[in-house]
């Protein structure tokens, strides 16, 4: 990336914040430890606390400090990263309360404002940046999941952060796309001759993609209220990652060119109707259970009241074109599940004639492809393998699972593996946007998920109750079993 693209300041608005803590500021530290920042860019961490920069500072370095464990910070890392840093408390929803910003910004021709703060904001916040003169030709600007609440909402906040800034300079981050393995789909797609002519419906029998979670809502409760499973996570998260298995070969990476292919995946996806969501679709709701050996709550205790808030869902997606005609994909995500996991599987078809008799023929099962973003990130293909050894039967198979990712192999003293954010944010202070949404992918997603929404209004469905720790409702499992077909636990 030539010199005079990269960014000469990071404004973080909502730098007290859990975000900003907990991921940002360390990610902004281990570029720094890495050499990965220009050497003039400067940190401007801003917030409506009132605190002077010793004070942010000092709570910075224990936040940093804690994701560094057990490795001790490196001080001369540490000097490098706090000279470069100022904390300046601003109103940053007004232009008069931007003052004390713009003069801490100063001269800086290419800044990046960071928006760590609720998308309710983000227009005022825009405004108030245009207004100050902060927001130059040159200045870029990032903002946070969610984008909006449905497709209206979400067009508003387009529309007005794009009245100040252009769609070249607004980076819409989705975390999950800065995870190695997510990038490394790509890599394993686009760059070996022998899975491509595999990625479609003639080998593939169909694609699963979970995002578990164990922990509950809690606190958060206000918010989730307002979005559910079906917005918090499928709209973004679960989208993007089905976008990337899905999406046909692109002519470059260039930013366009992976954004409009996925775009067009989105655009194909076959809309839902009032018969979809009884037969495509579950929403559940966790009740009290137990949950790695400890009794929780349910979500209704949590929130106060009753509740008709999804905190699971589980969709059949069928993606109209000719790649992917008859092949479904399956997503579930939730809260309160029995463990964290994140994960793509990619279910081929069985082999189309059995050489195999006996104990043999019962063996043999379908090649998958696992891709495993958290809580550890690998690649895992499974193959038939004869089994080891003799026996009277005859010949025997196994399964073997082949890792394809070389990450698990850097597990030593000083392996640190990377937060998702550190690769978005070297991005765009590089002013890189392939793995960023653009706003058509946003607004396509919102439309195809609004009509999920609107089937469950239709139809008057009701999440049902699931109990903390299992898989989510019993519909779950029959939504993929009447395909003849299971989840991959």
């Amino acid at each position: 990336m030539a010199e005079a693209a990269l960014a000469d300041v990071l404004v973080l608005f909502g730098a007290t914040g859990d975000l900003a803590q907990r991921m940002l500021l360390p990610s902004i530290y281990f570029l720094d430890a890495d050499g990965l920042l220009p050497d003039r860019l400067r940190l401007v961490a801003t917030a409506r606390t009132e605190m002077s920069r010793e004070a942010f500072l000092d709570a910075a370095r224990k936040t940093i400090a804690a994701r560094a464990a057990p490795d001790p910070l490196d001080e001369k890392v540490w000097k490098r990263f706090a000279n470069r840093t100022d904390y300046v408390a601003a109103n940053a929803a007004e232009p008069d309360g931007l003052a004390p910003l713009r003069a801490s910004v100063g001269e800086a021709r290419r800044p990046i404002f960071y928006l760590a703060l609720s998308p309710s904001l983000y227009g005022r916040v825009c405004r108030a940046l245009e207004l100050s003169g902060l927001a130059g030709p040159e200045a870029r600007i990032v903002l946070e999941k969610p984008i909006g609440r449905d497709m209206a909402s979400s067009r508003a906040i387009n529309s007005t952060v794009g009245d100040v800034f252009s769609e070249d300079r607004i980076f819409r981050i989705d975390h999950y796309l800065g995870k190695e393995t997510v990038q490394n789909l790509m890599a394993l797609r686009f760059g070996n001759i022998f899975f491509e002519p595999l990625w479609n419906n003639q080998t593939i029998d169909h694609v699963q993609i979970t995002v578990a979670e164990t922990e509950g809502v809690g606190e958060r409760w206000p918010y989730y209220d307002e979005y559910g499973a079906l917005r918090d996570m499928v709209q973004n998260h679960m989208l993007q990652l089905l976008c990337l298995v899905a999406m046909e070969p692109p002519s470059d990476l260039a930013p366009d060119s992976v954004r409009t292919e996925k775009v067009k995946v989105l655009k194909s996806l076959r809309p839902f109707t009032r018969a979809d969501a009884a037969m495509n679709s579950v929403r559940g709701q966790y009740v009290a259970g137990v949950v790695g050996g400890q009794t929780v709550a349910s979500y209704e205790t949590e929130r106060g009241e009753p509740s008709d808030t999804d905190t699971f869902v589980a969709l059949r997606v069928d993606i109209a074109n000719w790649r992917w005609a008859g092949t479904p994909f399956f997503l579930r995500t939730g809260k309160r599940l029995p463990e964290r996991r994140t994960q793509i599987a990619i279910q081929f078809k069985a082999v189309p004639h059995s050489i195999f008799d006996g104990a043999a023929q019962a063996d043999l099962t379908p090649n998958r492809l696992v891709i495993d973003l958290q809580p550890d990130e690998d690649i895992e293909l499974i193959l038939m393998n004869k089994a080891p050894g003799l026996s009277q039967g005859g010949l025997r198979l196994q399964s073997l699972p082949l890792s394809l990712s070389l990450l698990h192999t850097y597990s030593g003293p000083g392996f640190r593996r990377r937060i998702a954010y550190e690769r978005l944010l070297l991005d765009v202070i590089c002013g890189a946007s392939t793995l960023f949404v653009r706003r058509d992918e946003v607004e396509r997603a919102w439309e195809w998920v609004d009509g999920v929404a609107a089937s469950w209004t239709d139809s008057r469905m009701a999440p049902k109750p699931y109990a903390a720790g299992s898989w989510g409702p019993a519909g779950a499992f029959a939504l993929i079993e009447r395909s003849g077909r299971a989840w991959y636990d």
